[in-house]
């Protein structure tokens, strides 16, 4: 039986990093962060109590596991091979990053020739439930590894699914995201034929939260979000299009028709360039309102 899982290295501690980071040194874990953002990692150590390493190579020497979140499966394959010199037989990778399952596959392989396992583990909930280190993580690769990583991932997840062999946590997250981003799209939409109507926006929420139309963008976001203008739910309209576009591609890999789903991602992609970057998901809706001159509960800018 292997030996437990002591020795972390965290490599990506932004938005969701951050939190989940935090988590793993509460519950008691050696955990060595590094981020690619100057002092960063620093400041995560003197806030935390963890220790901070200023390269991935150093952030994995002499550690058990490496858990990384990053935008990207690219930047994924960029921070292994980074710590190739510093990772030994017998540890364990766990990305947790939304990335590509074909990707991670690849990655996995190359880590296996040198007697080091790879899990995905991409997760949801967003950042107040990474706070809470009530995360639902959805899990790919093999059943000794993922019981190996289970106490790891339970310091920062509540649900943990196991979804199959190496990349198909990934594909879970990306379509996981599809589903949600399709309802957040149809539910602004439907807010906006409303309120044009003569309905109050703020009601029509709580009528579909008491029926069938409810959802999460219904439940959480709306209200929060969007009629309240602030548009910081903490998840970037970029990564959506990223998540968006990974789940299209898993459906070409399966020849899955899906033209729905095209139409919602080509929408969010358009809202993106619309937009320009750095907006959170949430700001999708002042597209539509851009569309139909109208702005979500009142006559405020959008």
């Amino acid at each position: 039986m292997s030996a437990p899982l002591k020795r972390i290295a965290f490599a990506g501690i932004g938005n969701m990093g951050w939190p989940m980071a935090a988590n793993l040194v509460k519950a008691g874990f050696e955990v060595t962060v590094c981020d690619v953002v100057p002092g960063r990692a620093a400041s995560f150590a003197t806030e935390t109590g963890a220790k901070a390493a200023a390269t991935p190579a150093e952030a994995a020497n002499g550690a058990d596991c490496v858990v990384m979140i990053v935008p990207t499966s690219k930047q994924v394959g960029e921070a292994v091979e980074a710590m190739l010199p510093s990772l030994k037989a017998g540890m364990l990778v766990i990305d947790m990053t939304s990335g590509q399952p074909g990707r991670t596959r690849e990655i996995a392989a190359m880590l296996a020739g040198h007697g080091v396992a790879m899990i995905d583990c991409p997760v949801s909930g967003g950042v107040p439930r990474a706070k809470s280190g009530q995360l639902a993580i959805m899990v790919g690769g093999p059943a000794a590894e993922i019981d190996r990583a289970e106490p790891v991932l339970k310091a920062m997840g509540t649900s943990i699914y196991r979804c199959g062999d190496i990349g198909a946590g990934q594909a879970m997250k990306a379509l996981n995201n599809l589903v949600s981003a399709g309802g957040y799209l149809i539910g602004v939409e439907a807010l906006l034929i409303g309120q044009r109507f003569g309905l109050d926006p703020t009601t029509m929420v709580d009528v579909l939260n008491a029926s069938s139309g409810m959802n999460n963008s219904t439940q959480k976001k709306f209200k929060e979000y969007v009629l309240s203008r602030r548009f910081d739910a903490g998840f970037g309209l970029d990564l959506m299009v990223k998540d968006l576009s990974i789940a299209l591609e898993v459906g070409r890999e399966t020849t899955t028709p899906a033209p729905f789903s095209a139409l919602c991602r080509e929408l969010w992609l358009a809202a993106s360039t619309s937009l320009g970057p750095g907006v959170d998901h949430t700001a999708l809706a002042k597209m539509l309102e851009q569309m139909t001159g109208t702005v979500l509960g009142g006559n405020k800018e959008s």
